[in-house]
């Protein structure tokens, strides 16, 4: 089964992967992002941890996809 993400999704993690980067990641942004993967997780019915990992790796790791 493919995860479903949202493209709020994606731009949150965007915006926390540039911060841990630059060695600034905020809690407010850690909260913000994991709030949002378990609003979509239930509202979805897909599992946290599987929306949680598709999403990182979708970040930060896009070579995977252009294979």
């Amino acid at each position: 089964m493919a995860v479903e993400l949202t493209d709020e999704l994606i731009e949150l993690e965007s915006a926390a992967w540039a911060e841990i980067q630059a060695g600034a990641l905020t809690v407010e942004t850690a909260e913000a992002v994991q709030a949002a993967i378990r609003a979509h997780a239930e509202a979805t019915g897909q599992s946290r941890l599987d929306v949680e990992t598709e999403l990182k790796r979708r970040v930060r790791h896009p070579e995977i996809d252009e294979g």
